[in-house]
Parts: structure tokens; sequence; C-alpha cells
């Protein structure tokens, strides 16, 4: 059955901006709806005879997309490492409102908000701490807790934004069903929305791209990663990081980036 139903999954920092945008762009260009679904979202939420992109961006769809013999769902991820990065850079310094969690009191933290508590620390390598067992566990729960189907399409941040990333989604949007004319408006919107490409100068990036955005780049943890956050890292999550497939022993590479430093 060819796929009329175009899934689009993603988790915070994986580039969801990034996606939302390419997406979006490609849907108004070929006139096929995009609509945002949650877990409970009944099946109705799809046409019944037209074309449509559902977009989940902690990837939790609902459970009836996931078998459905008409639809493919692409489900990016990232290294972990580099998600715990650029969540704390974010949620330090962004002032996004849409962002929630970051801005309601909680009593765990004495009445302060997640952000203004991490704003509180006294240096980034505390702040890494605060975020590792906050909101980065969150996501990394969301990522190592799914699930492939046989009709999704597993995609790596690190390859999108790679010197072949062109290449890369050129088939992850054939291996969605898209016929080629719509695979090459697709190219087109991920180029002009890309930090390698039509984003490569910041001036020509929206405020709310420059909030989510610091850099992008792939395997930042390697040169920006404490060695004792790497320590601890390992010792915490470094099981997810051979689960997602980023690394073959859970701690080898912490002991790795010390002996570099």
């Amino acid at each position: 059955m060819a796929p009329r139903i175009y899934g689009i999954g993603t988790h915070h920092k994986t580039g969801t901006l990034w996606m939302r945008a390419v997406f979006r762009q490609l849907a108004e260009a070929i006139g096929v709806a995009f609509r945002q679904v949650h877990p409970n979202s009944a099946p109705d939420v799809v046409p019944v005879a037209h074309r449509v992109f559902l977009a989940q961006w902690s990837s939790a769809f609902p459970a009836w997309l996931r078998f459905r013999p008409d639809a493919r769902v692409l489900h990016v991820v990232r290294d972990p490492r580099d998600v715990l990065l650029s969540g704390m850079r974010y949620h330090r310094d962004t002032d996004a409102t849409e962002e929630g969690f970051l801005h309601a009191p909680r009593d765990d933290l004495g009445g302060r908000s997640y952000q203004s508590h991490l704003r509180a620390l006294p240096d980034d390598a505390a702040r890494l701490r605060f975020e590792m067992t906050g909101r980065h566990a969150e996501t990394l729960a969301e990522m190592t807790g799914w699930t492939p189907g046989p009709n999704t399409i597993e995609a790596r941040y690190e390859a999108l934004v790679g010197p072949s990333g062109q290449d890369v989604f050129r088939e992850h949007l054939r291996d969605l069903g898209m016929p080629e004319p719509e695979v090459e408006r697709g190219l087109r919107a991920f180029w002009e929305h890309s930090l390698q490409g039509g984003l490569a100068r910041p001036e020509t990036r929206r405020s709310r791209v420059r909030s989510h955005v610091a850099d992008g780049a792939a395997t930042q943890w390697k040169t920006q990663l404490p060695v004792d956050i790497a320590r601890d890292y390992a010792a915490r999550y470094g099981d997810a990081l051979v689960a997602l497939g980023y690394e073959t022993h859970p701690t080898r590479w912490a002991e790795r980036l010390a002996d570099a430093a």
C-alpha cells in the first residue's frame, strides 16, 4: 500500500525546529495538511482520502499510527552527549515563553523555576550536572524508550548535518514514499533551513532559531564536555549510549576523552 501518512518524530534538541520548518514548508508547497498529534490522538485526525503530515516532537505517536500500512514515520535521534550540552545552553539562555517547564515555580527547587535554578548555579559544570538529571533525563528516556515499528525510518542528526546531509535526507524522503518532484521540493526546504545552507549566517536566522541554536555541529562533546562530567555521564547513562548505537562500551569513551585531555 502506498504511504499517504507521513509521521515526523524528533526529541528535544535533536533538530526539532529544523524538521518543523522543513516539513511545514514542504507540506504547504505540495498542498498536504500538516498536523501535530499526541499519544491520545484518534485515527480521525487522518483525512479519509488525502495525504497528511503528522508531527510529534517527543516522538510519542499514538499507537495506531506505528503499524498502519499506509503510514511511514521518520524518527530523528541525536548523540545524547550533544543533547546534554545543547540543552543546558538553551535552558540557561533562552527567553522563549513556549518552554513552560523552564519558567514554572517548583517545590523541589524551593519555589524557583528550572531556569532560575540553573542560572543560579556557580558554573556550567554544575549546570550540566543539574541538566543531566533534569530535562535531559526525560529526553534520554524518550529516545531509549522508542521502539521501531515496521513502518519507521531511523535518522541520525549527525548524518543530516554532515557533508552528505542532503543525500541522506533525499533517501529519507524517498523512504517516506514521496514522489521525486516532492523529494526535490523537500530538499530545497531542507537546504533553506539548514545551518550549513540558507541559515549559515547568523543574521539570516529568525530570533527563535537563534535562541534554540548556538552551534548545531555534531560531536561537540568531544571538545566541550568536561572529563569529570563525561565520567559521571558514562556511569549513569553509558548503557543508553550503547543502546542508541553511539558507543560500543558504556564507559571506555569517557576514558579515551580523559586520555586525550
